[in-house]
């Protein structure tokens, strides 16, 4: 699926390429001998790129050839700073043997700033190494300038975006950037495929990368200064790697070491830091995430989020280790460590997640240690008796996230197909091949093989088998806790409908006049929340027929 996904991706980028015929092809050659305009060969090549770049008209490709192109360079339309090559039309610029011996240099200092490059919407950037940039390393007028295969390093923006502003950005390597306001390595940029490593973010936020996407992308060593997010901050991000980022720019300062304020999906957080709250990530939402050995001076692997399919182990911080002041859903929190609370602060709801100890909020949690393939080695893949499997609730896996981009995520953490058993398991990764389609935790509990022998047995003779005793929410040992309906009664209210009930349940009502049409029932009531013990209805519209048939389904 992934590899599914990048081909998609990187077929449309290349098919863009190949649909823009050039009009003209210009030549440049650092070395040239004889620049002749209009540069139409090799022997005529200019010997600085904007010379070249001035003549072309859109969709027309500029050929560069191997040198370190630092002189030439023109103004934008708001002449500061000055760019290296300014390309202000729908065009491509095109290295002939690629960045590691094609490069486009700035100026950075006190005197004077240049930018390396500025493209225009439309323009394609592809093969160069953009370094030393003043006002950054290339400025995109809009997510439809395109880089490709391109080396954005050693750049400085007193602004933010100090690689690299806005545009489309596809297997590039961003590097030892600084944005003055954030965005060290990229702002308001979307990456696919990208290496965004060792950048810094002085005031604002997102040492790496701000208020953009990315996906595929690896996002390591990167740093705020004086802001939160080290990694990432206010982006969307897909398949990602966070890894050694870090958020802690004084005493108690800093959050998100990985990422703050973002919607991360199937992505890796692992030895971020920060400096108040949330080591890993910090007033996110996080889908299928792995978060490991993620640490905080104050709070949390993860703080003030929402954690869906998580898998949240060994991280640290002196108060709460696992989930600070967030909600989590079919989520695994263990093996963290706190003074004040090892995996989750308490007064927090959890919902079908894998815990200790069992949560005072929330339902459908249990205690029983994950049993991963290899807690030691850091292999968080669930064991074939792991109580993960199966027990979490297909509801809250969400297809579309709140803020997400991509495409609709039907996967885990390794690709692999969710909801494989019917029922989606708890944590990151989804076990393959269950032999039951029970909850595991829920067999565990009531003593039950999880080799699918005991799905259909009824233990207490009460005439429901053990997948619908676990669909109910109901005691399959116990024969008088059965999902059933109680005599209904008449007010002026109308008919009441009551019926053996547990809160953790959702359910519907369902009414019929004639057993013999088909489909016989028709929905009159529901979603209703169950009620401890006994739920009842009462509606006008359940009296008018003389004679009328209830049924009630539950869902979980």
């Amino acid at each position: 699926m992934l590899g599914t996904r990048r081909t998609e991706v990187l077929i449309l980028f290349l098919f863009q390429l190949a649909s823009r015929t050039p009009a003209a092809v210009f030549y440049v050659n650092a070395g040239g001998t004889n620049p002749s305009p209009p540069y139409a060969s090799w022997d005529t090549a200019a010997t600085n790129i904007q010379d070249a770049v001035s003549l072309a008209s859109l969709n027309d490709l500029v050929l560069v050839t191997n040198g370190l192109y630092q002189y030439g360079g023109t103004a934008q339309p708001s002449g500061n700073p000055s760019n290296r090559v300014y390309v202000s039309r729908a065009m491509t610029l095109q290295s002939v043997n690629g960045p590691a011996v094609t490069t486009i240099r700035g100026i950075t200092n006190a005197n004077e700033l240049m930018r390396c490059v500025y493209l225009a919407d439309g323009a394609v950037l592809s093969g160069f190494t953009a370094i030393n940039g003043g006002g950054g390393g290339i400025y995109c007028a809009g997510k439809s300038a395109l880089i490709t295969n391109c080396i954005i390093m050693a750049n400085y923006a007193s602004g933010s975006g100090g690689g690299i502003f806005s545009g489309s950005v596809f297997g590039c390597s961003i590097s030892n950037n600084i944005g003055g306001l954030g965005g060290g390595g990229a702002f308001s940029s979307a990456l696919t495929n990208c290496i965004i490593a060792g950048n810094g973010a002085l005031i604002g936020s997102g040492g790496g990368i701000s208020g953009g996407s990315a996906f595929n992308c690896s996002i390591s060593n990167n740093s705020c200064i004086n802001g939160n997010g080290g990694g990432a901050a206010s982006s969307s991000l897909l398949n990602c790697l966070l890894i050694s980022n870090s958020a802690e720019w004084a005493a108690n300062s800093g959050t998100g070491g990985g990422a703050a304020s973002s919607y991360l999906t199937n992505c890796v957080l692992i030895g971020n830091r920060a400096g108040y709250i949330g080591g890993g990530a910090s007033g996110q939402v996080l889908v299928g995430c792995l978060l490991y050995r993620n640490y905080c001076n104050n709070y949390g692997g993860a703080c003030s989020g929402t954690l869906i399919n998580c898998t949240v182990v060994s991280n640290s911080s002196p108060d709460t280790g696992g989930l600070y002041t967030g909600t989590a859903f079919n989520s695994v929190l263990y093996y963290n460590s706190g003074a004040f609370g090892a995996n989750y602060t308490s007064g927090y709801g959890l919902t079908n997640c894998c815990t200790t100890p069992l949560p005072a909020k929330g339902v459908d949690n249990f205690t029983n240690p994950p049993v991963f393939v290899n807690l030691a080695s850091g292999d968080f893949h669930l064991r074939s008796n792991s109580p993960c499997i199966n027990s979490g609730n297909n509801k809250y896996w969400p297809l579309y996230p709140p803020g997400f981009i991509f495409p609709a995520i039907t996967n885990d953490l390794d690709g692999n197909p969710r909801f494989t058993g019917g029922t989606i398991d708890v944590g990151a990764y989804e076990f393959q091949s269950p032999a039951s389609i029970i909850s595991y935790a829920w067999l565990q509990q009531y003593g039950f093989p999880t080799d699918g022998s005991a799905d259909f047995s009824d233990p207490d003779g009460d005439g429901m088998n053990n997948w619908q005793e676990w669909i109910a929410g109901t005691d399959p040992t116990d024969a008088q806790s059965v999902l059933t309906m109680l005599p209904p009664s008449n007010s002026v209210s109308g008919l009441t409908l009551t019926w053996q009930s547990v809160t953790n349940r959702t359910y519907y009502l369902e009414r019929a006049t004639n057993l013999l049409l088909q489909p016989a029932f028709t929905p009159i009531a529901g979603p209703i929340t169950g009620q401890p013990g006994v739920t009842a209805y009462t509606g006008m519209t359940a009296s008018n027929s003389p004679a009328s048939f209830y049924r009630v389904s539950v869902q979980r």
